[in-house]
């Protein structure tokens, strides 16, 4: 690892930051993205998804970034737009506290982060990504706050949750030049008897409405790996392509197969 990785404790939650290599030596600022579920889409203990990040800085394929990982405190709970009743009885119900996670990371979080390092504060260079709910919250984010997140990541994001596509389909603004990238496993859901059975589908429906709703088909991806399934190893293997397409250098804005 060349840029460096920080741990800290922000209003009562674990927060990890990663500087980029070039941060120490140069003057410049950085866009910023924030990360659901810690440092663990970046770990270099647990993958080598940072590494291929630090390669793609190294050959000047993507811009240096800042990420701020941010440990959820009650994940079920703050990564879901509003209560719903648990998919099995043995599990808690979804909280529904997302609205005012949201507002932690723009009011409070954000702030901070912009105070205490060179960031680029405009829209277009922040971003928010996550995986499973993590993907879930980022979407909804980025309809709460369409002037902060101007950049979008969702890794096998759980759109099957209750009435999630509904809300879509109303609440989504009119996209300007906003990117979003989207990824899901084909083999998600697979087995499945309940609302998850339905994880393709509903990530199909989301890109499609994202398009309904004005976005430039060329600012939306949506990669589906055939055979892939429900895992944190799918979901680290993406994370650099997800960063590559929302921070696309210019004369790789058409995106990348």
């Amino acid at each position: 690892m060349n840029g460096t990785i920080t741990t800290q404790s922000f209003k009562g939650r674990r927060i990890a930051i990663y500087l980029p290599p070039s941060y120490q030596t140069i003057g410049a600022k950085f866009p910023v993205v924030y990360v659901q579920d810690g440092e663990d889409l970046f770990d270099p203990l647990q993958s080598n998804s940072l590494a291929v990040l630090e390669d793609m800085f190294a050959k000047e394929a993507l811009e240096q970034l800042i990420l701020v990982g941010i440990q959820p405190k009650h994940r079920i709970d703050e990564y879901t737009p509003w209560s719903s009743k648990a998919l099995a009885d043995r599990f808690p119900d979804f909280g529904g506290r997302g609205s005012e996670y949201v507002s932690f990371i723009v009011d409070e979080l954000k702030p901070y982060i912009d105070q205490e390092h060179r960031t680029k504060t405009d829209a277009d260079h922040t971003g928010m990504i996550g995986a499973s709910f993590g993907g879930l919250i980022s979407m909804y984010a980025a309809n709460l706050q369409p002037t902060v997140f101007g950049r979008i990541g969702s890794i096998s994001g759980s759109f099957w949750f209750e009435g999630f596509t509904a809300y879509m389909k109303k609440e989504t603004p009119r996209a300007t030049d906003r990117r979003v990238y989207m990824y899901v496993g084909g083999a998600e859901g697979a087995g499945k008897t309940n609302i998850q059975k339905d994880m393709v589908a509903r990530n199909e429906e989301v890109f499609q409405l994202l398009l309904e709703h004005g976005y430039p088909h060329e600012n939306v991806c949506l990669n589906i790996e055939k055979g892939a399934t429900h895992e944190w190893r799918y979901f680290t293997k993406r994370f650099p392509e997800a960063l590559k397409w929302m921070f696309p250098r210019h004369d790789d804005r058409e995106g990348f197969n």
